[in-house]
């Protein structure tokens, strides 16, 4: 697979080029300085994949991927500004990364091109843990959100979907509760029960109840039933 790097600053390139050689896959075909090199190296190189900045000279990223005729490559943003995320994934970017680019985004975006694997099996990184400070891209329907990890208080299944409560917004995803326990940090999150994930940040009180439960009250006033054996492990993790 070619891969053709669009970048104004050369050591954003470099730091590029460092991770891409954890994938043998990915070829580096070529590299540009702003749109106007990129629209050049595309049209001899025929790169299959973009590594695309943002904010460059001239041309922003987002306006090069909107003039390109079809087929379009795919496409990875790379980038140090979160606010042109949902316009980017409107453009059915593979992902939007934040820099500096953490390895295992970036092989969770590789990982979502699409007939890689049938075409070249390989052994990528697991989409790695989210941090509290990490953003992720978040829609339901015609909104959109990007909204930090941390600020997420409570996770609840409802089949094979998971409703995200965070400010105001509870937006309903599909993925289960359990793909979504694995990408989170057991440091702040923790599985109250069957049905829902609590944030231990938000937690605002708890106290006794039935069959040597918890009941936990989160900021924003839900509230959150452990059962015994969850309680147990609450009490266990969180005593002194």
């Amino acid at each position: 697979m070619k891969a053709l790097l669009v970048d104004d600053e050369r050591l954003a390139r470099n730091e590029l080029r460092r991770l891409l050689a954890a994938f043998p896959q990915v070829v580096i075909a070529g590299e540009a300085a702003n749109a106007k090199q990129a629209r050049e190296l595309m049209a001899s190189l025929k790169p299959d994949l973009l590594l695309l900045d943002v904010q460059m000279p001239g041309e922003t990223g987002i306006e090069f991927l909107e003039s390109l005729e079809p087929p379009v490559p795919n496409v990875i943003f790379t980038t140090a500004y979160d606010e042109f995320a949902v316009k980017a994934f409107e453009l059915n970017a593979l992902d939007y990364l934040l820099k500096p680019v953490d390895p295992a985004r970036l092989a969770a975006a590789i990982e979502r091109i699409p007939g890689l694997r049938e075409k070249e099996p390989a052994k990528y990184a697991r989409p790695g843990i989210l941090e509290a400070s990490d953003k992720v891209f978040v829609r339901e329907g015609e909104r959109c959100w990007f909204v930090e990890v941390g600020q997420i208080r409570l996770l609840e299944s409802e089949g094979n979907y998971t409703r995200v409560h965070f400010g105001d917004a509870q937006p309903q995803l599909f993925r289960s509760l359990n793909a979504m326990e694995e990408r989170l940090d057991p440091k702040f999150f923790f599985r109250a029960n069957r049905r829902q994930i609590i944030n231990l940040a938000w937690i605002a009180g708890i106290e006794p109840w039935f069959s040597s439960g918890l009941l936990v009250q989160l900021k924003g006033g839900a509230k959150v039933e452990l059962s015994r054996r969850q309680a147990q492990e609450f009490r266990d993790r969180m005593s002194l």
